[in-house]
């Protein structure tokens, strides 16, 4: 076996890091595309939420701000979001990786974190657009019990993900 020099140990990281995000941009992308009807129009939901939050409990704050970046961007080129999409998708973002910094990686911060990053971005949304927040809260509850139930699935999937991916390298 061929011994590695530490520059090119240093590359194959970032080279990894680099395909990393880009599989998780997409993940968030396609899932922010796919919509799950609810019984009343627009109250339907996304399934990227739950998967953010996954995200950022499994692979860390840098690498999952860095992928919704990276999706906002895809989104704006494709013409299926505009500059207030992109901010209350980052809000959301934002106060997802807040409160699992803040709090840690508790079952609890998981299930509720996804909420959270939903409830501050209607509050915004209700200020911005000069609806009233309750209804807008309202519309978003059957999106974040949605998430708040499938965040912790999320994240053991992703999980055992990444340790077939470890156990593969090692």
């Amino acid at each position: 076996m061929v011994d590695r020099t530490r520059e090119e140990i240093l590359l194959s990281e970032k080279v990894h890091d680099l395909t990393e995000i880009a599989l998780l941009s997409a993940l968030i992308t396609i899932t922010g595309a796919i919509k799950l009807p609810s019984l009343l129009p627009g109250m339907e939901f996304q399934l990227s939420a739950p998967l953010a939050v996954a995200i950022c409990v499994v692979f860390g704050f840098k690498k999952y701000i860095l992928a919704g970046l990276l999706s906002s961007t895809a989104g704006l080129i494709l013409g299926t979001h505009n500059l207030f999409n992109v901010a209350i998708a980052m809000q959301f973002r934002l106060v997802v990786g807040a409160m699992i910094a803040l709090f840690g990686r508790r079952l609890w911060v998981i299930a509720l974190a996804g909420p959270m990053g939903t409830l501050v971005a209607r509050l915004t949304l209700s200020f911005v657009v000069g609806k009233a927040a309750g209804a807008l809260v309202l519309a978003a509850l059957p999106g974040m019990l949605f998430t708040l139930l499938a965040s912790p699935v999320m994240v053991r999937v992703l999980k055992k993900v990444t340790a077939v991916r470890h156990a593969l390298n090692a």
